[in-house]
C-alpha cells in the first residue's frame, strides 16, 4: 500500500486562482447608471455651450450692424466730398436697415433723381435677427431735433448733421454718434446714456 502525502497550496497561488476565476466570470461593460451618468453630463455641457454660443451669435449680429453703419457714415463723408455734393445716409427705421443715396440731375427728364449708391464699398444693408434701431436722435441743420428724422445729411465741406443712432436687439446694444463740426463718427458698446461721447478720426479707423 502506497501512502501519498498531501501537500496543501501556497496562499499565494490560491488567490492568484480565486482572481482568475473571478475575471472570467465578470462581464465587461458600463452598468446602466453609469451610462446615464455620462449622457447627462454630456446634455448639461451641452446646454451650455450652446446658450454661451447662441447669445454671441446674437451680440455678433448687433455689433456687425452697428460696424457697417460706421462705415456707410465714413463711406458717405467721403464721398460728399469727392463728389462736392450732398450724401445722405438714409435710416430705414420699420425694418431696420439703412442706404446711402444722393441726388443727381437727369438730363433727359430735366428733373433731379434719387440714386442710391449700389457699389464695391456700399450697398442697402438690412438687419437680420433681431436687431433694430432702437434709438435715434438726428439734429437738422436749423439745429431742431426732430424725432421722426431718418436722414442723416453730410455735405461738401466735410461736415454733417449730428447724430446718435442706437443698434439693439433687447439685449445687447452699440451707439454710433455722428458729429456736425466735423462729420466723423464713433462706435461704442452701450446705449446712448452709457456711452462717453468722444470725437474719432474716420480716416484713421
Amino acid at each position: 500500500m502506497c501512502l501519498c502525502s498531501y501537500a496543501p497550496m501556497p496562499l499565494t497561488q490560491l488567490l492568484v486562482e480565486e482572481m482568475k476565476r473571478a475575471n472570467r466570470n465578470t462581464k465587461s461593460g458600463f452598468t446602466l447608471i453609469e451610462v446615464l451618468v455620462v449622457i447627462t453630463l454630456i446634455a448639461l455641457i451641452a446646454g451650455v455651450g450652446g446658450g454661451f454660443h447662441i447669445g454671441t451669435y446674437k451680440r455678433m449680429l448687433v455689433e456687425k450692424a452697428a460696424r457697417d453703419l460706421f462705415l456707410a457714415a465714413k463711406y458717405a463723408r467721403i464721398m460728399a466730398i469727392e463728389k462736392q455734393k450732398s450724401c445722405r445716409l438714409e435710416i430705414e427705421t420699420t425694418n431696420g436697415g439703412f442706404f446711402l443715396a444722393y441726388d443727381e440731375f437727369n438730363e433727359e427728364s430735366g428733373n433731379t433723381e434719387q440714386t442710391i449708391v449700389r457699389d464695391m464699398y456700399s450697398k442697402p444693408v438690412e438687419f437680420t435677427g433681431a436687431v433694430k434701431i432702437e434709438d435715434i436722435q438726428i439734429t437738422s441743420i436749423g439745429l431742431e431735433e426732430t424725432e421722426d428724422k431718418t436722414e442723416i445729411v453730410f455735405l461738401p465741406n466735410g461736415t454733417a448733421q449730428s447724430a446718435v443712432i442706437q443698434i439693439g436687439d433687447g439685449e445687447n446694444h452699440y451707439t454710433v454718434s455722428i458729429y456736425a463740426a466735423t462729420g466723423k463718427a464713433a462706435v461704442q458698446t452701450g446705449t446712448v446714456e452709457e456711452v462717453e461721447i468722444k470725437t474719432v478720426d474716420l480716416d484713421k479707423e
